[in-house]
């Protein structure tokens, strides 16, 4: 018996004679939409700007089109691979009619030879024909991604948001790591302008880092901006007292103590 979640295959029976079928290949400078339109011998694809409002306007020009070789579309769908645009597109075009999908990247089986030829063309060649078999209810072509709701997005972003200040957090402390090794760091630093430079940049990326993780650094910061500093100069007084407590953690050989913190913030 089907499962009711079950998205290795679709549920609902194809009528591909009043369906409109559609691949996109997203990317972050154009979309490419491929599709099977009833009626029309020709497959086309069409080339757009990274905008829905535009993808519905082409869907409805192929419905349009098959509508006048005599079919009576009674059905759009679309699918896309999941990747950096996420789930809003599925969700906005799901709320005006259009059946869209997200696809599991993984599940659809590619070739594995060492140099096979990728361009965006093939690419839609391939999800089209993953898309039709599992329209047509075959396991093994492709597998779907439930789309969540906005509000199930919204609980997953603290998290997201933390990984992602803790992934630059470790890049900027990689970065000084690097320009600090050695045991010429000293005359380093005064004959090497550009050791210096990324020096200076990893404190102030790891300022304004501190700023949003940091509570007692978003609280100076803060508080210099309502001095009247600009921002620049108030993330170099957050870098300041960084790089000084990263000093005095370095001279004493010591893991940092979270009573400094305590102490720092009575005195502030």
């Amino acid at each position: 018996m089907p499962q009711l979640n079950d998205l290795s295959r679709s549920l609902v029976a194809l009528d591909q004679d009043s369906t409109i079928i559609a691949v996109v290949e997203l990317s972050q400078s154009s979309w490419l939409v491929a599709g099977v339109l009833p009626g029309i011998e020709r497959q086309p694809q069409k080339k757009l700007e990274p905008s829905a409002e535009r993808l519905l306007g082409l869907l409805h020009r192929w419905r349009d089109e098959a509508v006048r070789a005599g079919k009576k579309i009674t059905r759009i769908a679309l699918a896309f691979e999941a990747g950096r645009d996420g789930f809003w597109l599925a969700r906005w075009l799901n709320a005006r009619g259009v059946e869209a999908h997200v696809i599991h990247p993984s599940s659809v089986a590619v070739s594995r030879e060492h140099r096979r030829a990728k361009t965006d063309r093939l690419d839609t060649e391939l999800l089209k024909r993953g898309f039709l078999g599992w329209l047509r209810g075959e396991r093994g072509h492709c597998s779907m991604a439930r789309v969540p709701t906005i509000a199930e997005e919204d609980a997953k972003r603290p998290n997201r948001e933390r990984e992602c200040l803790v992934g630059e957090r470790t890049r900027i402390v990689n970065r000084m790591k690097a320009t600090l090794a050695g045991d010429v760091l000293a005359d380093s630093l005064r004959t090497d302008r550009h050791a210096f430079r990324r020096l200076e940049n990893a404190l102030y990326h790891w300022a304004r880092l501190a700023t949003q993780h940091d509570a007692l650094s978003r609280r100076r910061y803060a508080a210099l901006r309502r001095r009247g500093h600009s921002h620049g100069r108030a993330l170099r007084t957050v870098a300041d007292r960084l790089l000084s407590v990263a000093c005095t953690l370095l001279e004493q050989q010591t893991l940092f103590d979270p009573t400094y913190e305590v102490r720092d913030a009575a005195s502030a």
